[in-house]
């Protein structure tokens, strides 16, 4: 073998043990599976219809959750994923809905609003019409006199006990006068007689609003003779149920 031939043999062996040494050495790759997705955070919604109702009615709550393994509503408990519910609250509530799972928890709300029935309106019937004539007394004045005299307030507080067991009842106090002195002198002496009322009225708890005055003066006497007596019985406030 010449020496040429000798070399290239010689560099093909050396060339083939050290790929096969290379070989021997080299590892295996590890395959890892990729890492799972995070999970998904709750979804939640809640609504009421209608939100604000009269005590007594009632409203639907409507709810829908994602991604949710457990779901809650206040005052409720337990509830499927997505569902409808008709409530019948007594007072003002607000519903809470609760989502969890995996991915944490979600809250939602819905506020209804409850208000009371208006109170049904009392009306003035006959029979409150004859207890207001046999209950209200009138309140008498001393002569060219305005104020409630002392024996007259046992009678005024009787009055306003009786108006206020009857709260819906509004009053007329008409002042009225004898026939003594001027048209307008005793016009502005009515007026002052039905205030004067009035305010004992409001001091006893009638409110205001329920009293109206006027003042008649002597034009619309009760008693027609010319005597002391007579003019006693025209000199008062006189009450009666306002129009």
């Amino acid at each position: 073998m010449s020496p040429s031939l000798h070399r290239v043999v010689l560099i093909f062996v050396l060339a083939s043990v050290f790929t096969l040494t290379s070989c021997a050495h080299k590892q295996p790759i590890a395959k890892t599976a990729p890492p799972a997705p995070p999970a998904l955070a709750p979804e939640a919604t809640l609504s009421a219809s209608p939100n604000e109702l009269q005590q007594g009615q009632s409203a639907v709550l409507t709810w829908n959750t994602e991604n949710a393994q457990q779901v809650s509503i206040s005052d409720i408990g337990t509830v499927a994923g997505k569902g409808t519910k008709t409530v019948r609250p007594k007072t003002s509530i607000t519903y809470v809905l609760t989502a969890s799972g995996p991915g944490g928890a979600k809250e939602a709300s819905a506020r209804i609003t409850v208000t009371l029935p208006p109170a049904a309106i009392a009306r003035v019937t006959p029979t409150d019409e004859e207890l207001f004539s046999e209950s209200m007394k009138d309140i008498f004045f001393a002569y060219d006199k305005s104020v409630v005299a002392t024996n007259e307030e046992p009678t005024i507080e009787q009055d306003a006990r009786f108006l206020a067991a009857h709260p819906y009842i509004k009053l007329l106090i008409s002042g009225h006068c004898d026939e003594r002195g001027s048209e307008d002198y005793n016009l502005a002496l009515g007026d002052s007689r039905a205030d004067s009322v009035r305010d004992q009225f409001e001091r006893l708890g009638i409110k205001a609003d329920r009293i109206r005055t006027i003042s008649y003066g002597k034009e619309k006497p009760f008693c027609n003779e010319e005597t002391e007596a007579c003019w006693q019985l025209n000199r008062r406030a006189h009450f009666s149920l306002q129009p």
